[in-house]
């Protein structure tokens, strides 16, 4: 399988165990800056770009095997045997396949708001919400969260989509390739046929949040079936943004 090499923040000391951050669709390494600063005082902590995404080559494949050959390369290249991964959404999918199919590799897995399924849903309007900014016209970042505000109405959504609008020779542009992204979107809401693989036995918290209805424990037991679960309150699918030191204690509870 082809893969791509993908760039990375690092923080902590590196005689520490690693602990890999996984984000999700649309996201990127900056995104866990202050979950990864707040855990690089117990872990080394590395959060990778995946592909298409923030700093990372762009790839036309974007599906769950192939970020995770990616992360197998990753892990490779910098000597890591084995590490515990953290993934959020898209990043949580990836980090379950990874210890379906690469569970030798695999210290702790922890999977925040997502579950090994299929869902229904869809990523065609926010793609083409994107699409339909108009980049040349746009003189400021302002201008382009008001021109997004009629079909793209929460502030913070709007917000954190926008973190992938560059200024590049003096015009704005999308680091991703939206193309792209609106063909491997269905790729990115399902899940892989698990069926011809064991189960993963080893040590894993789902963490959910309170406030969303992305996981339930009877999706998870097959697949999963020695994991932990617990719930955030006052929290939804970005329980790290909403509840951040929350997160962080249970992560770091889990690991220790």
């Amino acid at each position: 399988m082809e893969t791509r090499e993908l760039a990375f923040e690092e923080f902590g000391n590196p005689d520490n165990s690693p602990l890999i951050i996984l984000h999700g669709f649309f996201a990127s390494s900056r995104n866990w800056r202050q979950v990864a600063q707040k855990l690089s005082a117990r872990f080394h902590v590395y959060v990778p770009d995946m592909r298409n995404h923030g700093a990372s080559p762009h790839h036309p494949l974007m599906d769950y095997p192939s970020m995770t050959a990616d992360l197998l390369q990753f892990m490779d290249r910098w000597g890591l045997e084995t590490a515990s991964l953290l993934g959020h959404s898209m990043g949580g999918k990836v980090a379950m396949w990874f210890a379906l199919t690469s569970p030798d590799r695999l210290a702790k897995l922890i999977v925040a708001d997502i579950a090994p399924v299929s869902y229904k849903h869809s990523f065609d309007h926010t793609v083409l919400a994107l699409k339909a900014l108009p980049l040349a016209e746009l003189s400021n970042r302002k201008q382009a969260e008001s021109l997004l505000a009629s079909r793209i109405p929460e502030l913070s959504y709007r917000q954190f989509l926008l973190q992938n609008l560059i200024l590049k020779d003096g015009k704005y542009c999308w680091r991703l390739d939206l193309d792209i992204f609106q063909r491997m979107a269905p790729n990115i809401a399902a899940f892989p046929n698990a069926d011809h693989l064991a189960p993963f036995t080893g040590k894993a918290l789902f963490i959910a949040g309170g406030d969303s209805d992305f996981v339930k424990p009877e999706d998870i037991n097959s697949l999963f079936p020695e994991a932990a679960f617990g719930t955030i309150a006052d929290a939804g699918h970005w329980l790290h943004v909403q509840q951040p030191d929350v997160f962080t204690a249970w992560v770091k509870n889990f690991l220790a």
